[in-house]
């Protein structure tokens, strides 16, 4: 079906924290909700910065600090959004980074595992309780075609030390950490029978500040060319991540991306995804080893634990 943000309802009542928002599809997303009544709250590292963001939205745009590079300023966040708001309609786990400079996160994780999937799994986890009996609430963690150049599993050896720190296949398994982890939230709400739904998209290929600077001399030329004549200003490349926040048709577990040119152009539809990301029983082992390296346990209300039967894998797109 096709689809456009002119088919957004009107959001108001509802309350949307996006990561990253300053900035590139982040920014895009929260404009778009705010200017359909959302309120807004912009989670980002420079609060200055963010600050600025949100004057540009109107008077119902909030921001937070967050660094997602730090579990402890995660932590923050997160009580400072339980503290202001007392429920969540949106939450989009947006922010990211892409060949950084620096190697580790500030809890010794390789940065782009750490940041990208780490520090959103903290999040979103501590932030479950503002949504569970939200009705029509979603989880849209953004992910990347990059995804589909990782290769082997997740540990707590490759978490914390990488395998090319700045290279492309180290930010394909940051993505394809977040895609697994969409799909096993998903399936923990639906046991739970919380009101909120968990979806996955990517942009396609976006010129977005991550490809400016600090990609690998041997990606650079096509980074360029690619750039140039595949890429989509981010107000087309958020209608992914839109469309998984605000369109009901749209069921949990769902995977959404451009439709055409090889998932680079087109209205967003289900998108088709590595076999990898599709194994549930890796998506559980990477839920269990992103709750021993942080520290932060995922508490089912009520229930049984999952861990001693094979996850059930759901009958979704892509």
């Amino acid at each position: 079906m096709d689809w456009s943000t002119a088919d957004i309802p009107g959001q108001q009542g509802r309350i949307a924290l996006i990561t990253g928002g300053t900035g590139g599809i982040g920014l895009e997303t929260a404009r778009v909700l705010a200017a359909r009544g959302a309120r807004t709250v912009l989670a980002c590292r420079d609060v200055e910065r963010g600050r600025a963001a949100a004057a540009g939205l109107g008077a119902d745009a909030d921001v937070v600090r967050l660094d997602l590079a730090s579990l402890d300023s995660v932590r923050r966040a997160a009580a400072e959004v339980r503290r202001r708001y007392g429920r969540l309609d949106v939450l989009v786990n947006n922010a990211g980074v892409m060949f950084p400079p620096h190697r580790h996160t500030e809890d010794g994780f390789e940065a782009h595992f750490g940041v990208n999937h780490l520090g959103h799994f903290v999040l979103t986890v501590l932030l479950l309780d503002l949504m569970r009996q939200v009705p029509g609430s979603r989880i849209v963690t953004v992910t990347s075609l990059a995804h589909r150049v990782a290769r082997g599993g997740f540990d707590a050896g490759g978490a914390r030390s990488g395998d090319g720190r700045r290279s492309l296949a180290a930010y394909g398994r940051s993505k394809l950490a977040n895609l697994m982890f969409s799909r096993e939230l998903q399936r923990r709400l639906a046991d739970e029978g919380a009101a909120t739904v968990s979806v996955a998209a990517h942009p396609g290929l976006s010129a977005t500040g991550l490809w400016h600077g600090d990609a690998p001399a041997p990606l650079r030329p096509v980074s360029r060319v690619a750039l140039r004549f595949l890429a989509r200003p981010p107000a087309r490349a958020a209608e992914p991540v839109l469309r998984a926040a605000t369109d009901h048709r749209v069921p949990g577990g769902t995977y959404l991306g451009p439709g055409r040119l090889f998932e680079t152009r087109g209205a967003p539809v289900p998108a088709r995804s590595a076999r990898s990301s599709r194994n549930a029983r890796a998506q559980l082992r990477l839920w269990e080893l992103s709750e021993e390296l942080t520290g932060v346990r995922h508490e089912r209300p009520s229930g049984g634990d999952r861990r001693d039967r094979p996850p059930r894998v759901p009958r979704s797109p892509g």
